[in-house]
C-alpha cells in the first residue's frame, strides 16, 4: 500500500504551524514518541509513569499480526459451529471500532452478521437482541477494566436469555450458556471481574498497556472482524506501513506528526472545532476519531472539539473557530458535496486538511495516523493525552442515584420543572441558573433563555439519552443544522450513555464553551437486568441524571428536555427551537 500524505492548507495558521514544525524537529518529537520518551508530555514523574503504561498501541500492528492465524481459526470455528450472529456489548472505544468495521465492510458471504449494543435504553436493548436466536448468537463482552457497568448489564441479560433457551430447547449442540459467550478484556483483575469468566467459550486478553480509545487494532476490533470475514492481513499491514511512515524525523513529511502539529496549533489559536467531511462509504470512521480526540485532548480547560456528521451547510454559516478534515477515497469518483465544500471552505479562509485513502482497508493505517496525531497534539497542548480525569465524575454521580434507588428511597423528579406541555409531550427541567430565575413558563421562552446563555465560541451539544433510531438521528441532524445556521456555532450529537465514555471527558474537562441540551424519554416497556437491583430504564435515567449533575457542577449551561414520545417530541422540539432562535 501507499501512504497518502496529510495535505494541509492552513491559511492564517501557517506561521504557528511552521514554528511548531521547527520545534518538533529540533526536539526530535517523532523519535521520542517511538522511544517512549514520556517527557514529551510531562515533567511530572507520576504522570510520566502513568503514560509509560499507555503506549502499547505503538506495538499493536506487529503484535497482532502474529495472532492472525489464531483469530482466523477462531472465526472459522464459530461460523462452522452454527452461529449466525455476533453481538458486541461494549462502550466507547470497545464498541466503536467493531461498528466501523461492520459499517464499512459489511459481512462477507457465509460469515456472521454483527450487531453492536452500546445503549442501556430498554427499547434499544430489545431492538438489538430480541429477534435473535440465543442459541445461534455469539455474545462478545468487551470491557478493558472488566467492571464497566454497561457491558456487564448486557452480559447479564444475554446469559439469562441463553439459559432460558437451553432449558426450553434442550439443544444438544450447546451444553451451557458459556459456550455462547466470549470476552475481550485485560489480564489479571480485569478478567477476574467478568462474571462466568472461567466458563466462557474463549477469553481474549489484550496487552494492558493499551488504553480503550487506542484499541481499535487489538482484539477489540480484530475479534469481531474475524467473525464477519474481513481479511486481517492487509488491515494490519496498512497500519504497520503507517507506523513506519510516522518514524520520519521530518515533521513536515511525517503523516501523523504533521497532522498532530496542525490540529494542536490551530486549536491553541482558537480554531478548536475539528469538523470531519468523510466520504459516505467511510463516514462511520469519524465517530471513532471523535472519541479518540475528545477523550484524549479535552481536559484541564483545553482541548480539540471533534465535530462528526454535522450536516453540510452554506460555508457562510460556519464560525472562525473551524478546521475541516476532508477524508476521501481515491476511487476516481469522489464525493462531490464534500469536495465542493472543502474548496469553498478553503476559499473562505478556513484551514482544511485533506487525506485520501487508496482503499477502505487502509482504515487500519488511518487509525494509526490519528493515534499518532492525537498523541502529538497532546504535546502541543501541554496535556497528557492518555488519561481521562473527568470521566469518573458522571459515573460516581450515577452510582449515587442507583444506590439511593436500591436502598428503597422514593424516586422524585431530579430537577425542578420549568414547563410541562401535554400536547407536545415535552417537559423541561433546568439547571440552577434557569430554575432560580424567572421565565415565561413556555417551551419556546425557556428554550430562548437557554440559547441566550451560549458563548460566542460555543459548541452546541445534543445529548440523547433515548433509544437510537433512524428517525431520531434524522431529527437530531435537522436540529443540528437549524442551530448551526442560526447561531454559526458548531454542533455535536451523541446517544447516551455511549458518549459518556468518549466525548463526555471533553464536555466536563475541555474548553468551557459547551452548551448542552439533554434529551430523555419515558420507558413504556422497561426491561429488568437479571440479578441486578434495578432495570435498564432505571439505569439510563440514572446515567442521564449523573451527567446532568456533573455538567452543572462545572457551571456549564444545560437544559433537560424530557420526551414522553421521542419521535413526536423531537418534531415538536425542532419547531420550538425554530421559534426560539427567531427571538434571539
Amino acid at each position: 500500500m501507499s501512504i497518502g500524505p496529510t495535505r494541509l492548507t492552513l491559511g492564517s495558521g501557517q506561521a504557528a504551524f511552521d514554528e511548531a514544525v521547527a520545534r518538533a524537529r529540533s526536539e526530535r518529537w517523532a523519535q521520542r514518541l517511538f522511544d517512549r520518551d514520556t517527557t514529551l508530555w510531562s515533567t511530572n514523574e507520576h504522570v510520566q509513569a502513568a503514560i509509560a503504561d499507555r503506549l502499547g498501541w505503538l506495538d499493536s500492528p506487529a503484535h497482532f499480526t502474529t495472532q492472525i492465524a489464531a483469530l482466523e481459526a477462531f472465526g472459522e470455528a464459530v461460523r462452522d459451529g452454527g452461529f449466525t450472529t455476533a453481538v458486541v456489548g461494549g462502550m466507547g472505544g470497545s464498541s466503536l471500532a467493531p461498528e466501523i468495521l461492520r459499517d464499512v465492510f459489511g459481512t462477507a458471504d457465509g460469515w456472521l452478521d454483527l450487531r453492536v449494543l452500546d445503549s442501556t435504553d430498554p427499547a434499544a436493548v430489545a431492538d438489538t437482541v430480541d429477534d435473535l436466536d440465543p442459541l445461534a448468537t455469539l455474545w462478545i463482552v468487551a470491557s478493558k477494566s472488566g467492571t464497566t457497568t454497561e457491558p456487564l448489564a448486557f452480559q447479564a441479560d444475554a446469559w439469562d436469555r441463553a439459559e432460558k433457551a437451553l432449558r426450553a430447547h434442550h439443544a444438544p449442540r450447546r451444553e451451557h450458556a458459556g459456550e455462547l459467550m466470549v470476552a475481550v478484556t485485560d489480564p489479571g483483575k480485569s478478567v477476574e471481574a467478568i462474571p462466568h469468566h472461567d466458563d466462557l467459550r474463549e477469553v481474549f486478553l489484550n496487552p494492558p498497556d493499551i488504553g480503550g480509545r487506542y484499541s481499535a487494532l487489538t482484539y477489540v476490533g480484530l475479534v469481531p472482524a474475524s467473525l464477519i470475514g474481513i481479511d486481517l492481513d492487509p488491515l494490519l499491514e496498512s497500519a504497520r506501513a503507517m507506523l513506519d511512515a510516522c518514524r520520519d524525523p521530518n515533521p513536515e513529511t511525517n503523516p501523523g506528526v504533521s497532522l498532530g502539529l496542525a490540529i494542536g496549533t490551530l486549536a491553541k489559536s482558537g480554531r478548536d472545532k475539528l469538523t470531519f467531511l468523510a466520504d459516505p462509504a467511510i463516514a462511520s470512521f469519524g465517530s471513532w476519531v471523535e472519541q479518540l480526540i475528545a477523550e484524549s485532548t479535552g481536559k484541564h480547560g483545553t482541548g480539540i472539539v471533534p465535530i462528526d456528521r454535522e450536516p453540510i451547510g452554506d460555508v457562510r454559516a460556519y464560525g472562525d473557530d473551524r478546521v475541516f478534515v476532508r477524508l476521501g477515497l481515491a476511487d476516481g469518483a469522489g464525493w462531490s458535496v464534500g469536495d465542493g465544500f472543502a474548496e469553498a471552505a478553503t476559499a473562505a479562509g478556513h484551514p482544511v486538511v485533506r487525506i485520501e485513502l487508496a482503499d477502505p482497508i487502509d482504515l487500519g493505517a488511518e487509525a494509526l495516523r490519528w493515534e499518532v496525531a492525537t498523541a502529538i497534539a497532546g504535546a502541543v497542548l501541554g496535556i497528557d493525552p492518555f488519561d481521562q480525569p473527568n470521566v469518573e465524575e458522571a459515573k460516581e454521580l450515577t452510582r449515587r442515584v442507583l444506590a439511593a434507588a436500591s436502598a428503597g428511597e422514593r424516586r422524585s423528579a431530579p430537577r425542578a420543572t420549568l414547563v410541562s406541555d401535554a400536547e407536545s409531550g415535552i417537559t423541561l427541567h433546568g439547571d440552577a441558573p434557569l430554575r432560580l430565575t424567572a421565565g415565561d413558563g413556555k417551551i419556546v421562552g425557556e428554550l430562548a433563555r437557554h440559547l441566550a446563555r451560549r458563548k460566542p465560541n460555543a459548541y452546541l451539544a445534543l445529548q440523547a439519552f433515548i433509544a437510537p433510531s433512524e428517525a431520531a438521528t434524522a431529527a437530531l441532524d435537522r436540529i443540528r443544522a437549524l442551530l448551526r445556521d442560526a447561531t454559526h456555532c458548531a454542533t455535536t450529537a451523541g446517544y447516551g450513555p455511549r458518549f459518556l465514555h468518549s466525548t463526555g471527558q471533553l464536555h466536563k474537562g475541555g474548553t468551557p464553551s459547551g452548551w448542552f441540551l439533554q434529551l430523555t424519554s419515558d420507558h413504556p416497556v422497561d426491561r429488568p437486568i437479571p440479578g441486578w437491583p434495578y432495570t435498564f430504564g432505571r439505569l439510563i435515567d440514572a446515567q442521564a441524571e449523573g451527567d446532568f449533575a456533573a455538567i452543572e457542577s462545572h457551571d456549564l449551561p444545560i437544559l433537560r428536555v424530557h420526551l414522553a414520545d421521542p419521535e413526536r417530541g423531537l418534531n415538536a422540539l425542532e419547531g420550538a427551537l425554530r421559534e426560539a432562535l427567531a427571538r434571539s
